[in-house]
């Protein structure tokens, strides 16, 4: 099973993805943590996220990038937070935009294999109408292809607004 929860900064989708692997069949729980910290804001997101969490029975797994090489154990609970930050980190990391897409995307499916339940939270980044640096663009451009993709194969797709859950597919 492949979910993908979408939505915008603070909607909601976070706590919608982590109730939705709560009440996944019994299975170990993976949280993917993908973000890197760089400044005292990303730290207090993640120790946001970390209390979210807290007495859910989630194992955390740090993987900003090379999302295939993460070990997967049979039967497992994924959610995997976030794919905007997974696939910034491969783009502007140091192998660089080149195959940053595929290797995204094989991590995907990877865990779409292995797993039993993998929900993907991504970011809503490309209603804002703000003209972005070519870089920024091409690496918008790119994550609105994953999450194109990945909502392609997925059995379900939930976007999340002011803390609603809308379902586009699956039920």
């Amino acid at each position: 099973m492949l979910i993908l929860v979408s939505g915008g900064s603070a909607s909601g989708k976070s706590k919608y993805a982590e109730d939705l692997v709560v009440k996944a069949p019994p299975g170990e729980r993976i949280y993917v943590a993908t973000m890197q910290v760089w400044d005292e804001e990303s730290r207090r997101r993640v120790e946001r996220h970390r209390a979210m969490r807290a007495g859910k029975g989630f194992r955390t797994e740090e993987q900003p990038v090379h999302l295939s090489e993460m070990p997967v154990p049979a039967g497992a609970v994924v959610l995997l937070e976030d794919l905007s930050n997974l696939t910034a980190n491969e783009w502007f990391g140091p192998a660089g935009p080149a195959g940053a897409e595929e290797r995204v995307l094989s991590g995907i499916k990877k865990l779409q294999r292995e797993a039993a339940c993998t929900v993907v939270v991504t970011n809503e980044l490309f209603s804002d109408g703000i003209p972005y640096d070519e870089e920024t663009a091409d690496y918008l451009a790119a994550l609105a292809r994953l999450n194109g993709a990945i909502a392609a194969r997925a059995d379900q797709v939930y976007e999340v607004v002011c803390g609603i859950p809308v379902c586009w597919k699956g039920a």
